[in-house]
């Protein structure tokens, strides 16, 4: 499959783009799943042929892990702190369309107001000559991003990030 694009300005359809979390709790027993309700996100592919870039935005109160209690939760300042941090922002500066299928993509992910750098490998699972659909999955370390609640040790591992991004021609 030919990954390649024309040039130009590209933008998330969050009709059919997600992402979706999960995390083990209460000690390791049960996976919470979660996804963001309200992605938004921007690509550019420059003229002169170099690496492709762009942002993928989650707005953080969206999370919905199908419990309120829960949700709650997570929104309060022992997770996300919606009210202080309403975004978590990935910033793709150098993405890199591989002649197998894959994409390479550096890039900075902001959460809770921490950015660390964050490296992923995802595979092109759809293209048209009007976009993209690039899928993703990582683990991401929480207390690396001040995500440190942990009342009697019930949180158990890293949380796993799983995304499926469509971007059309803007």
């Amino acid at each position: 499959m030919s990954v390649s694009l024309p040039s130009g300005r590209y933008q998330l359809d969050p009709g059919t783009s997600e992402v979706r979390i999960q995390h083990r709790t209460i000690w390791g027993l049960v996976t919470v799943k979660g996804r963001f309700t309200e992605v938004a996100g921007l690509g550019e592919v420059p003229t002169d042929g170099g690496s492709a870039s762009g942002t993928l935005t989650m707005t953080a109160a969206s999370l919905d892990t199908g419990h309120a209690k829960r949700d709650a939760h997570l929104r309060s300042a022992d997770f996300f702190d919606t009210e202080r941090f309403p975004e978590l922002v990935f910033t793709a500066d150098e993405a890199k369309a591989q002649s197998d299928g894959t994409v390479e993509i550096a890039g900075r992910l902001t959460v809770h107001g921490v950015t660390e750098p964050l490296t992923l490998s995802g595979t092109v699972t759809g293209r048209t000559d009007q976009g993209v659909t690039v899928a993703v999955e990582t683990v991401v370390d929480r207390d690396r991003f001040g995500l440190g609640w942990n009342r009697m040790g019930m949180l158990k591992g890293l949380t796993t990030v799983t995304v499926s991004a469509t971007f059309t021609r803007a």
